[in-house]
């Protein structure tokens, strides 16, 4: 099973591919899809919709894993983020992949037995959980690939249940 993971932000959208084998997980594809303030925001948006669009087309993830939102302080800030992850969102509702989403304690939780744990912790489980020579280059990615495995721990059942949904180009 492949599954697509995805740390939502207007600036930096995190991303990471697993494939899941057995009980072996591996990464195929990590990255951030940066956009730059000031940019027309539907331009910003826009890019990170056709990034995923491409993961998706390229990989056919069985499902996407996601952060869901979580309400802080910050209006503008919930906003933003809600805006990116709508633009993923879309993407993969319209290439018609099944999106989980994972509290971020929950994902804390899969990946490093603990829901409060600090994010430099979530990135060394990540890279022995998935046997990376080295640590992901950022914290979007090491997210995004945490959302991955997560997904693949809690949610695997719950999608060979529902049927994979075909990828319509």
């Amino acid at each position: 099973m492949i599954v697509l993971g995805i740390d939502p932000g207007t600036a930096a959208t995190g991303y990471g591919v697993i494939e899941e084998r057995g009980s072996t997980l591996r990464a195929l594809e990590l990255g951030v899809v940066t956009t730059r303030a000031g940019v027309d925001p539907g331009a910003r948006l826009a890019a990170i919709h056709e990034r995923v669009r491409e993961l998706v087309l390229t990989h056919r993830p069985a499902c996407v894993a996601v952060e869901e939102l979580y309400v802080g302080p910050n209006p503008r800030s919930i906003l933003a983020v809600g805006q990116a992850r709508g633009a993923a969102l879309v993407a993969c509702g319209t290439l018609g992949v099944p999106v989980a989403e994972y509290s971020v304690s929950v994902i804390k939780t899969a990946v490093c037995g603990y829901g409060r744990a600090e994010k430099a912790q979530v990135g060394q489980m990540v890279r022995a959980i998935l046997a990376l020579d080295r640590l992901p280059a950022s914290e979007h990615a090491a997210d995004a690939l945490a959302a991955a495995i997560c997904h693949a721990h809690h949610g695997a059942h719950t999608a060979r249940l529902a049927g994979r949904r075909a990828v319509r180009a």
